[in-house]
């Protein structure tokens, strides 16, 4: 089978894909933990972000499975990767924020009246925010998935479990929350 993404030679398609659901969950629970602190500072108190009931945000989500797709493979190149996803999760803040508020009416983030707003456009994308991201994604390629595939080597049993039930417990999470929201 064609592989997705590389993360080792040996590996294969099923291998990538346990390794790639992981580290796009754990984006995700990254992501809720940058935004709770981020809107500590911002507002002085703690705010539970996202459209989830659990310690995830769907969007980092995504995010970190396209700065895989797109730019695991120049893992060789940091500064192409980290300027690469910058562009990428900048473009993907800015049509998801733009999708949401005219085609859904919702408006889930707003750089307009946050701190540290500098190059703000329309409060749905600011430098911040794709700075963040951009050295977000080098940890993800650098330190994170190297990380991954250690602990899939060594304990692969327990981490395909591990992997399945966070993945279902992800999912049904999304499903509910929209339904009921």
């Amino acid at each position: 089978m064609k592989r997705i993404i590389n993360f080792d030679e040996s590996f294969n398609f099923k291998d990538n894909l346990y390794i790639l659901f992981l580290s796009a969950i754990i984006g995700g629970i990254f992501g809720f933990i940058y935004e709770l602190f981020c809107y500590r500072i911002d507002l002085g108190y703690f705010v539970k972000r996202g459209s989830s009931y659990g310690p995830w945000i769907p969007i980092y989500v995504i995010g970190s499975i396209l700065i895989l797709f797109f730019t695991y493979g120049l893992k060789k190149r940091p500064l192409i990767v980290f300027i690469l996803n910058v562009l990428i999760t900048g473009l993907l803040e800015y049509i998801s924020g733009f999708i949401l508020l005219n085609y859904f009416n919702k408006r889930l983030w707003d750089y307009n009246t946050e701190i540290w707003n500098y190059g703000n456009i329309n409060g749905f994308v600011c430098l911040r925010s794709v700075l963040f991201f951009g050295l977000s994604s080098l940890f993800l390629i650098y330190i994170l998935i190297p990380v991954l595939i250690n602990i899939y080597i060594k304990y692969t049993k327990f981490f395909i479990f591990v992997t399945k039930i966070l993945s279902i417990i992800f999912i049904l999470d999304i499903i509910i929350y929209n339904i009921l929201n």
